[in-house]
Formats: C-alpha cells, structure tokens, sequence
C-alpha cells in the first residue's frame, strides 16, 4: 500500500495557489454607497408648515391642494447694447448664471427692425427659469440678501401684479446680489423677475408671497380681488 502524502498546511500570510486547479476565493460584496443626505430648503419647510395653514384659515379653503403655491421664477435680462457689440451678451449671461447657479439662455430677435439695427435671430439678451429647490433657494437669498441692498429701498409694489396671480419685478442693478463682484464688472445689468403661481386672484398671490416674507410697501388700503 502506498502511503498518504501529508497535505501541505497553508501558513499564514501565504497567498493562494493560482493555476487551473485552484479554488476562487468567495469575493467580497462591494460596499454599498451612502444615500446622499438632502437639504431640503427653508422657504419650502416655511410653506408647508406655516403658509398652507395660514392661507387656508384666511380664505377658507377645504382642500389643501387649493391652496396656491409658488410654481417657478423667470429671470430676463434684455441688453439693448447688444446690436453694437454683441460681447455685451455674453458678459450678462454669465453674471446671471454666477447669480442664480444654473445655466442661461440666450434669447434672440425674432425680425428684423432696421430703425434699431435689429438683424433676425441675434442675440439681444438671456433668461433662466427657476423651479423646485432652486426656486425656494433664490427666493430666500433675494428676500433676505439682495432686496435690502437696494439703494434707497422703501418696500417693493403691491401694483405689479397681472390680474392672474403673476407677480413681477424690476431691478435696476445686478449688483444688488452678492454674488457679482463690483469690482470685476464691465457692465451694469437691469433685469426682470416674475414670480409665477397658480393663485386665482391678485389677492390670493399677495398673501402667498406676503407670506413668504415679501417686503410690500405698507398702505392702508388692501388689495381689492379681482373677481372673474
């Protein structure tokens, strides 16, 4: 009879033979990735907690879903410069982006008007549309940030309201956000910022952005609603 070979006993810090005959080693799960933790804004914490229940006491509404909300924001900038030098464009889209964090859009002429030296489908200003986190994000840093840096501030206008609930303001200069370095500025910009919700009435899309901490001028007289 033959004699048994004593089977060789793996020592420690020995790798594992490699060839044909040799066993995988079981592979390790791969690590499972952290959920990503979201911040969720503090204006729409502000909405859901204190405005909802706010509006619908005030106006009596039965259902939470006819309560009116902030749907989304337009920012325009129109550069009327631009049929002179056509840089002048691309220096306001780049502000706005550094002052709302996502990308702009160039807007251009859709005819040709020879009184202005308007060419078709060039380039005469840029614009951005907010919505979501973003939207209840620029809110608050324009409520709490920009609006007291504007010079001579006395209130915003309660007039500015469409007759559909949309509400939209001027601003002379983009300095007023601090995100724009004056000092680095080749241009001051004016633009246009129209707060669009899904109120019904006047009334109801100015208790909703009152609510928000909107600083309306203070008047004694209240905004009349519109009925249809």
């Amino acid at each position: 009879m033959s004699e048994e070979k004593p089977k060789k006993q793996k020592t420690e810090g020995e790798k594992p033979a490699k060839g044909k005959g040799a066993k995988h080693a079981p592979k390790s799960a791969p690590a499972q990735k952290k959920p990503e933790e979201r911040i969720v804004p503090r204006l729409s914490e502000t909405y859901r907690k204190e405005v909802v229940p706010a509006l619908m006491k005030r106006f009596n509404y039965r259902n939470v879903m006819q309560v009116p909300r902030l749907e989304k924001i337009s920012i325009n900038i129109g550069v009327g410069q631009a049929t002179q030098d056509a840089k002048l464009v691309e220096v306001a889209a780049h502000d706005l982006q550094s002052i709302v964090g996502q990308k702009a859009v160039v807007t251009r002429a859709k005819k040709s008007i020879s009184n202005f030296k308007l060419r078709e489908k060039m380039p005469i200003g840029c614009r951005v549309t907010l919505r979501r986190a973003h939207m209840y994000e620029f809110l608050d840093r324009f409520i709490s940030v920009s609006v007291p840096r504007i010079r001579d501030f006395r209130g915003l206008s309660d007039k500015s309201f469409d007759g559909r609930g949309n509400y939209t303001i001027g601003i002379k200069e983009h300095t007023v956000f601090p995100e724009i370095d004056v000092d680095k500025i080749t241009k001051i910009f004016g633009m246009d910022i129209t707060f669009v919700t899904t109120a019904m009435t006047d009334q109801e899309a100015y208790e909703l952005l009152k609510a928000f901490g909107m600083p309306f001028v203070k008047r004694q007289e209240v905004i009349e609603t519109q009925k249809a």
